[in-house]
């Protein structure tokens, strides 16, 4: 019969059952399939060579060698990628598709085992050698049990869900040779090529049959396992929740077969990680118990997500992991030295306490409170000490901060539940050793969502912090190994019982004298570094840097002194980057031309002596300050009037000072008539700043008797000290920041309280050269001096 290629169909007469096959064929190999004698199987062709056999079938004797692919990814496989069983086929139908590919139907006639593959044709020829179906030699009675066997296995198939069409059943009912029953049976059961191919090459039918038996069988166990799955599946859901259904039929699917069990290898994953952490025995039964919890929770439920954030934190936190520490001494003493100038009170603490850790390795010590005004170093002593002792540094600002659980963490029944701050620094340090400064611990808030310092409390008492109970994690966790240090800029807003917990350092602000030192030292080299200048581009001599201490800053610390050095540096940044090569001196005359305008100007004190004006020295959380008090009479019914943003304790001293002076009226040469017609007002200047404290009684007093008695009061003396009715002086806080004041003042003689005389040895010696401090503990002597 003559070949047609371009017709749109080829016509092909019943195959013979008694037909001649030739020793080569064209090889047309299959994906994913295999075809089995007598099968009629319509097959698309799209690859080149196959489309090559085809024609080359069509061209000689329909016939062509059907073999599944080994690797179903190969696009152009050669016969090594092929099995070496296969099918002979006759070509019934061919139809050309508009898109190029070819629809063939093509009819089993034999197997075929190929001896070798010829690769060097425009097709792929195979060299085959027929396998006729051989003569039965087995047992009639286990044939015929075998043969009962598949087909009452194929209907249980069907029962349980199988898709097999009836026309099957009927010729496998009718079918009495074993071969021709095995392979019908494993060409309708959707078999895996490998499964599928091993039955092909079984050449004894009876062993052919007990092949597809056992697939039968193992088929129907997973049939089984199917509807129980989608009984189980569908006892869970209901009608609104369909996806829901189809996830849990997969993740049951993957279960039984054990293939692409993402949640079981992320369980792994967090019990490898939870030993890899060393967890207390306690909490790892905790921790254990929430896996247990993840494992048969379904992957999408809302609570598994919290609950792997729950884990993430756990099997993250530094359980048993430690920093080694280094208490060399004087290693600690040149790091200190190195990062700070003076504050060596401060120094000499803390090298104690790194003693002490040294000779005991359990210290349950006091926790540091680092006390003084803003920028004097508080923060970056911590720093130092961190890296002194080897420990990592973690800094929790505690300003503003309002919420319990910032402190405690959040319950996990909240949304976006979280770790407190003091779990989530020791997480972010990587060790359970850190140093953790709490800074700005006097302005912590407290309101409806609770008392923050009380939360404290257990964090920083040592008796009590190897047992911290994050309300997040549920467990203990041991605090005692951390170092805790904290800073304020006062003590009065602190927690009492939390300042009960603390050893208090005050830091006072520093001397002219210390400033310029730090200024060459630090500031300067790290400003210029900072502003890309050397040496070679700027100088900034010592006159310069007092000048910008006395006329450009007012303060206890060093901000605005290193905000102004900044500035200079920026200016001679420029003309460097301008092309300027000549070094710029900085000196007190040309300084305005690069910070412009003194801003500052220094107490002084007054021009002369005057009546009824008296100085005082005051304490402020950024140092200590000079105060003008002025009394003044004006006429009246022996009134007291106080001005000037005064305190209500500040305005008990003045009257107190009024009852004292009335009292002392006859000692002090002051007409009685004076306290009934003539009104004192009292001022001290500053009146937009608030003022107060007890502190001022002195100079309240002396400025009243001043103006009463007419006598002026010393130019030269500042006074500080609280007063009593009986006319005693009590001693008062602040006094280095006050001395500094008055030394910025230029004010030769302080009168001071004689409990206060052992606070001057935190002053430095050469103040006590430069000014007369004179002790008193009545108003009588403050009097003698001062008027």
């Amino acid at each position: 019969m003559s070949t047609i290629i371009d017709s749109e169909e080829i016509e092909i007469s019943q195959v013979d059952e008694q037909v001649q096959i030739p020793d080569s064929l064209p090889v047309l190999p299959l994906r994913d399939i295999v075809i089995f004698p007598y099968m009629i199987v319509p097959l698309f062709v799209q690859r080149e060579r196959s489309i090559r056999a085809i024609e080359q079938a069509l061209a000689e004797n329909r016939m062509i060698v059907l073999t599944a692919q080994r690797d179903l990814e190969k696009e152009e496989p050669l016969g090594s990628d092929l099995y070496t069983y296969g099918t002979v086929a006759m070509i019934m139908r061919m139809l050309k598709m508009p898109d190029g590919r070819i629809r063939v139907l093509v009819q089993g006639l034999s197997r075929a085992r190929i001896t070798h593959f010829d690769d060097h044709h425009p097709h792929l020829l195979a060299h085959i050698k027929p396998l006729p179906e051989p003569e039965i030699i087995a047992d009639e009675l286990e044939m015929e049990a075998l043969t009962r066997n598949v087909r009452s296995s194929l209907e249980q198939a069907i029962t349980l869900g199988k898709n097999i069409s009836s026309e099957v059943m009927a010729i496998v009912a009718n079918l009495d040779d074993a071969g021709r029953l095995a392979d019908v049976a494993a060409s309708n059961l959707d078999l895996k090529v490998s499964d599928a191919q091993s039955v092909l090459e079984k050449l004894n039918p009876p062993e052919r049959l007990l092949r597809v038996n056992e697939l039968l069988i193992r088929e129907i166990n997973v049939l089984r396992v199917q509807q129980d799955i989608n009984s189980q599946a569908k006892g869970e859901i209901d009608r609104s929740q369909r996806e829901f259904y189809l996830r849990q039929q997969l993740k049951a699917i993957q279960t039984e077969l054990g293939e692409g069990n993402e949640i079981a290898e992320e369980i792994a994953q967090y019990r490898e990680k939870m030993v890899a952490a060393a967890m207390p025995e306690e909490v790892g039964q905790e921790v254990e118990r929430q896996i247990k919890k993840l494992e048969r929770m379904h992957p999408d439920a809302a609570e598994a997500a919290t609950l792997r954030n729950y884990l993430d934190v756990m099997v993250a936190l530094p359980w048993s992991k430690s920093s080694e520490e280094n208490l060399d001494l004087k290693r600690a003493q040149t790091i200190l030295d190195e990062d700070h100038y003076g504050l060596e009170k401060v120094k000499e603490r803390i090298i104690e306490s790194l003693a002490v850790r040294k000779l005991k390795d359990k210290v349950k010590g006091p926790i540091l409170c680092l006390v003084g005004p803003p920028g004097v170093g508080k923060t970056s002593l911590g720093r130092s000490i961190a890296r002194a002792l080897n420990r990592k540094f973690q800094r929790l600002s505690l300003g503003g901060l309002h919420d319990e659980a910032e402190i405690r963490g959040h319950r996990r029944t909240y949304i976006g539940a979280m770790p407190g701050r003091i779990v989530q620094s020791i997480q972010q340090a990587g060790t359970h050793n850190p140093l953790i400064i709490l800074d700005e611990i006097d302005k912590v808030g407290a309101d409806f969502r609770g008392d923050p310092s009380s939360a404290l409390l257990e964090v920083l008492d040592p008796e009590q912090n190897f047992s911290f109970r994050d309300n997040y994690l549920g467990v203990p966790f041991d605090l005692s190994n951390v170092m805790f240090m904290t800073t304020a800029n006062m003590l009065d807003t602190i927690h009492p019982a939390l300042r009960d917990r603390m050893e208090i350092i005050r830091l006072a602000g520093y001397t002219e004298e210390e400033k310029v030192e730090i200024a060459r030292r630090h500031i300067i080299p790290k400003q210029m570094d900072d502003h890309g200048i050397t040496p070679r581009h700027l100088s900034l001599n010592r006159a310069a840097l007092k000048s910008i201490i006395q006329q450009y800053t007012r303060e206890a610390g060093l901000r605005q002194f290193e905000r102004d050095i900044a500035k200079v540096c920026r200016k001679v940044a420029r003309r460097v980057a301008e092309g300027e090569t000549v070094q710029v001196k900085v000196n007190e005359k040309n300084l305005p031309e690069f910070l412009g305008p003194p801003k500052a100007y220094p107490d002084e004190i007054l021009k002369k002596d005057q009546i009824g004006v008296a100085t005082g020295l005051a304490w402020t959380p950024s140092g200590g300050d000079v105060l003008f008090i002025e009394a003044l009479l004006t006429a009246g019914k022996g009134g007291l009037l106080l001005t000037g943003q005064l305190g209500s304790v500040m305005k008990e001293s003045a009257q107190a000072a009024y009852s004292w002076a009335k009292s002392k009226a006859e000692e002090y040469g002051i007409a009685p008539e004076k306290f009934e017609k003539f009104d004192i007002h009292i001022h001290v200047p500053e009146g937009a700043i608030p003022k107060d404290g007890p502190s001022a009684g002195v100079t309240l007093t002396t400025a009243l008797v001043s103006v009463l008695s007419g006598k002026p009061v010393k130019r030269s003396v500042a006074m500080t000290g609280e007063i009593t009715l009986r006319g005693n002086i009590l001693p008062v806080g602040g006094i280095k920041e006050k001395v500094l004041a008055a030394r910025r003042a230029r004010v030769t003689t302080i009168i001071l309280p004689q409990h206060n005389r052992r606070d001057l040895e935190e002053i430095p010696k050469e103040l006590l050269k430069e000014i007369e401090f004179v002790f008193v503990d009545s108003l009588r002597q403050v009097l003698k001096v001062a008027m």
